[in-house]
């Protein structure tokens, strides 16, 4: 059998993290534990919990609503951290505002709650944004915007870029009687730059295509910016997403919205609440939101965390985002090769892949079914209990990507319409309504330290457990959710 470097021998420049795997992320092997959904979350190095502690015994650090010495001290930290973000995304201060959020989905919202949707304007999204994207819709449709959504093309999932073109091109039908939105703005522009479903990574020049046609872009980067680098000097949309526990694992309970200060400013938020007001008065129902990012941030920030962003971004620069990339680029393509010929002794295929079957313009996220000899999909809920009896962590189930899911599995309109007059309670008879094999997918990802001993061992499980298998559904806990 061929190694990765025969099939990748720039697998080689990144033995750097080989030595992090046994050092910094030992304890992966001294759980004898495989992991393999860097896109759910990245993992800590035991030196950003040293760097934690380290910085909590020296430092004291205060509520940051105030000008005590303990507030001052967490301000400045704050402010630190908000100038190394910018600084890592090559993002002018002048020009763009770092908001703190709990995570992505919560920078999401803000983006919603407060964009000019009206009649006139348009919301555009593509089939595989997540979740946390899709509520958008809900704010749109308050205002009576229309949500608009650009498909995926199976088999590889991509976007052809000739119909997202007509999309954008495509006046609201109300835009003659109600106008634009603020500044003629045409209305906003939702896209991942990488799927964190199918790990296809769309043009970065989409960005400026949506611009030029009138539109305000929301950019998630919520599943990129782990193994790629994003220049906002070169590629600046209004609005970009993060997660920082997505990049290095630590701390959880930490999102930006980087934001345009432009696009901030034709912004109108419909609350106001601590730490995000200039002046208020209760006798006179009046409030003034203040000036600057601050009036986006919620109440207390997570004081005690933010600074660990800035840590993990000197941990993560220090690396070397081009090795980390080159790492996952070449585990994908084995990955993807070996997936490919993997077969039943009757010759039949024992995975269906979802996405591209190769590495071009695509990250290190892979969803595949596994399929048994007879070709049915092996249910995702028997696939998460015998990888974890093997120690082996990857992501099943439906994720929160439903529209690319929909793409995938072939799923017609007529079949989903059927959902609005349900009134079914149970996810299984949702599944069952709608036509699916099964309730998801399989999903696998590579990140910061995995190795070709981690592709080795699940493809030793995968073999053992599903090659010549007959598999049924029975005895499997009921689905409860998606």
């Amino acid at each position: 059998m061929s190694t990765v470097t025969d099939a990748y021998p720039e697998y080689r420049t990144t033995s750097r993290l080989d030595e992090l795997r046994a050092t910094e992320y030992s304890y992966l092997d001294k759980q004898d534990h495989v992991y393999l959904d860097y896109t759910g979350s990245g993992l800590a190095a035991y030196a950003q919990r040293s760097a934690h502690d380290e910085r909590l015994a020296s430092t004291l650090c205060g509520n940051p609503h105030s000008a005590n010495p303990t507030s001052e001290a967490t301000t400045h930290l704050i402010e630190q951290a908000r100038a190394k973000i910018l600084a890592y995304l090559r993002a002018s201060p002048d020009e763009y505002a770092v908001i703190f959020t709990p995570n992505a989905t919560s920078a999401a919202r803000l983006v919603g709650e407060a964009y000019p949707f009206s009649r006139g304007t348009r919301l555009i999204l593509s089939t595989d944004n997540h979740n946390s994207v899709n509520g958008l819709r809900e704010f749109a449709r308050r205002s009576h915007t229309r949500a608009v959504y650009v498909p995926t093309q199976p088999p590889e999932l991509r976007i052809d870029a000739a119909v997202l073109k007509r999309a954008l091109r495509r006046r609201s039908p109300w835009a003659t009687l109600f106008g634009s939105g603020t500044a003629g703005r045409r209305g906003l522009f939702a896209y991942p730059a990488q799927s964190n479903f199918s790990g296809v990574r769309h043009p970065l020049s989409w960005v400026r295509l949506a611009q030029k046609q009138g539109y305000d872009v929301l950019l998630d980067a919520a599943a990129y910016l782990p193994t790629g680098n994003l220049d906002l000097s070169i590629v600046q949309p209004e609005f970009l997403i993060v997660s920082w526990y997505k990049l290095f694992g630590y701390p959880t309970g930490v999102g930006c919205l980087i934001a345009k200060r432009s696009a901030l400013a034709r912004m109108s938020r419909p609350w106001f609440s601590g730490g995000t007001i200039k002046a208020v008065a209760v006798g006179v129902q009046w409030h003034e939101m203040a000036s600057d990012e601050s009036a986006f941030e919620d109440g207390t920030l997570n004081f005690l965390s933010i600074p660990d962003v800035a840590f993990g971004l000197d941990w993560l620069a220090r690396i070397g985002m081009h090795v980390i990339a080159t790492r996952v680029r070449c585990l994908t393509g084995w990955f993807l090769d070996r997936l490919g010929r993997l077969e039943h002794s009757n010759g039949t295929p024992i995975v269906r892949i979802y996405g591209p079957k190769d590495t071009k313009s695509r990250g290190g996220t892979i969803a595949f079914n596994f399929l048994d000899a007879v070709g049915e999909v092996v249910d995702e809920r028997l696939v998460a209990a015998e990888s974890a009896a093997a120690r082996i962590s990857l992501r099943t189930g439906c994720f929160c990507n439903p529209g690319v899911a929909e793409n995938a599995l072939d799923l017609h309109v007529s079949n989903l319409r059927q959902l609005r007059h349900s009134k079914t309670a149970s996810l299984d008879e949702i599944i069952h309504l709608m036509g699916l094999p099964s309730g998801g997918a399989i999903r696998v990802s590579f990140g910061l330290v995995s190795t070709a001993e981690d592709v080795d061992r699940f493809f030793a499980f995968a073999i053992k457990t599903y090659r010549d298998r007959v598999t049924t559904p029975a005895g499997l806990p009921p689905r409860d959710r998606c």
